[in-house]
């Protein structure tokens, strides 16, 4: 693994999904680019030695300074890609570079009965033209699929109507050997085959779900007016449909010469995605983060991002595919939020960049400083308590019982947003009798902070109470009698919805689900409760354990302590000999047990 610590940093962030990596020199200078089923796996197995017996990597892997990432829908899309960042940049260990005419395309002719076929040559005659795939194989495996699926015509034979109707052609070969249906001698109508073209249109798109239900109602409308042999023709379909695998998102290439824009702000800083798309490839695709000065809004970050990125990279796009509205007065350009249809993938694709920037920026910036991480943490959840002073200290309260039997309590400790197991306390409730949640909670609050307060123990600026308003007003009646309303923060979560109460508030609070402060929260609630179940289960388990022993006439629960005591289980004792019991309780009462054990069998 390198040495560069900046370096060790990415590889430990990298995403574990497909896209593009691009290496770059101590100057900036790009050196390589690649394309990954996986990022992660890819670029880490530059740095390691199996890659060292190559002279040229070896070379390359010591010149790396930054490495870079684009993630993308597919492995197929990271190949288009790859190609198309080494053309632009033209990168000293990237060879074998290939020209767009070289990759195919599926063409949906536009005539009568449009043919479906492959071809290298973009002609604007208003037909539909789906790619650049990658590879002929690549395109040539879904047309076969196709082919298995739709007969239709291969040949270019101008089928007007009249022609038809007068009997100017004949079917060939292709129709005897079910490739094809016949409409040129009007064996197969126009509105048939149109359909047919639509569902392969379909499936050339990746719109597979959709195609899926159409035939499933077409397939129930044929079995319920009992033809049966056209349902089982679509049931053959169907299966084939589902089992068809090469899902790649392909753009439309009617897409062209189009930037695309996301934006996610966050307090101090806002990071801007940016993709350009040209003759319906992604060119390029970079993110830039913007330190807020004021109080700007996204739509006022987001224009300034704009003017940056598109001077950066000499774009000159009309049309702007945004998550948000600039703040932008230029009738030169043409800004859109699109709904439905390839431009939101386009926008889709650009959220998951910008996504997944910020997580590596956080879980760098986690490893190479867990102090600032810690407090960026601390004073979100402090922002969405709307607290007074830094949550440093937070305990955090849960209770279980069974059936009201064996009633306990749990606290957890968190110091600086991690576990502080040498303060988690457990309680065995006292004063409370059956299944009463709020009185468990009101007795546990009370000899937990009463025992702070006389021992001048550290106060937590957090409490956290497991449950909603019941159990919170339950805690507040205790710091009331000790004094402490007001001096602390106090919540309560509530399970189903993950809602936050606050004391005299009746409408709960909803932290965004993504939220880190929230899984904060969440990951104390869930510790206060593994916490109180461990403790509970050993003591139900144990009080079990007594309640048997108990059973045995003449042996009181002080003699059955000092069993389970020294031999730990019911169990171990049933297994031992009088002798052995009687180092414990003494012959007589050994005899006794040993003889509720083993009835049958005389005393040894």
């Amino acid at each position: 693994m390198t040495e560069h610590p900046i370096l060790q940093q990415i590889l430990k962030t990298l995403p574990d999904k497909p896209g593009v990596y691009q290496y770059f020199d101590s100057e900036g200078k790009i050196l390589y680019v690649g394309k990954a089923k996986s990022l992660k796996k890819r670029v880490t197995s530059y740095f390691t030695k199996e890659h060292y017996d190559s002279g040229k990597t070896r070379v390359l892997v010591s010149k790396i300074s930054d490495i870079k990432t684009i993630v993308v829908e597919t492995e197929l899309d990271a190949l288009l890609l790859e190609n198309n960042l080494i053309k632009k940049y033209l990168p000293r260990y990237n060879v074998n570079l290939k020209d767009d005419k070289t990759f195919p395309w599926i063409c949906i002719k536009k005539e009568r009965f449009p043919r479906v076929f492959p071809t290298r040559k973009v002609i604007k005659d208003g037909s539909e033209y789906f790619g650049p795939y990658p590879s002929v194989k690549v395109m040539r495996t879904l047309l076969d699929f196709i082919k298995t699926l739709y007969p239709r015509r291969n040949c270019n034979l101008a089928l007007e109507p009249i022609a038809i109707k007068n009997g100017k052609f004949k079917v060939c070969l292709e129709y005897h050997i079910k490739n094809c249906a016949g409409p040129c001698v009007g064996y197969q109508s126009e509105e048939a085959y149109l359909q047919t073209i639509q569902e392969i249109r379909q499936i050339i798109k990746g719109n597979i779900s959709d195609l899926i239900q159409l035939l499933k109602n077409a397939m129930l409308e044929h079995a319920s007016k009992y033809e049966f042999e056209q349902a089982q023709d679509l049931k053959i379909r169907l299966e084939l449909i589902e089992k068809f695998k090469s899902k790649s998102t392909i753009v439309n290439p009617s897409i062209s010469n189009v930037d695309v824009f996301s934006i996610v702000s966050e307090e101090k800083t806002a990071y801007v995605n940016y993709l350009r798309v040209l003759e319906g490839s992604i060119v390029q695709g970079h993110t830039i983060e913007l330190k807020k000065r004021l109080d700007e809004t996204p739509e006022e970050l987001l224009s300034i991002a704009i003017g940056e990125m598109r001077q950066r990279f000499g774009s000159t796009a009309k049309e702007l595919i945004v998550s948000v509205l600039p703040d932008l007065e230029d009738d030169f350009l043409n800004p859109i939020i699109p709904k439905i249809g390839d431009k939101k993938k386009l926008l889709e694709l650009s959220e998951r960049n910008v996504l997944n920037y910020i997580r590596e920026k956080n879980k760098q910036q986690e490893l190479v400083d867990p102090e600032r991480h810690t407090k960026r943490i601390l004073e979100q959840l402090k922002k969405d308590l709307r607290m007074p002073e830094l949550p440093k200290h937070i305990e955090c309260f849960d209770n279980s019982n069974f059936q009201g039997a064996y009633p306990v309590s749990a606290m957890v400790c968190f110091k600086d947003a991690r576990p502080s197991k040498k303060d988690y306390r457990h309680y065995n409730v006292k004063t409370v009798e059956g299944p009463d949640d709020f009185a468990t909670m009101e007795e546990v609050i009370m000899r937990r902070y009463s025992r702070v307060l006389a021992d001048n123990l550290e106060m937590p600026q957090l409490i956290i109470v497991d449950g909603g308003k019941g159990q919170l007003s339950a805690a507040l009646n205790s710091l009331d009698k000790l004094g402490l309303r007001g001096k602390v923060t106090i919540v309560g979560i509530a399970k189903r919805l993950e809602e936050i109460y606050f004391p005299g508030d009746s409408i709960p609070l909803y932290i965004d689900k993504k939220s880190e402060s929230l899984k904060l929260i969440q990951q104390l609630r869930n510790e206060a409760h593994r916490f109180g179940i461990t403790h509970h289960r050993n003591r139900r388990d144990k009080g079990t354990l007594k309640t048997e022993l108990n059973q045995i006439e003449g042996i009181g629960p002080a003699n059955a302590e000092i069993l389970l005591t020294d031999f730990k289980s019911v169990k171990k004792i049933k297994e031992l000999s009088v002798l052995q019991l009687a180092e414990s309780i003494g012959k007589s009462k050994a005899e006794i047990v040993y003889q509720y054990f083993h009835p049958t069998e005389p005393n040894n």
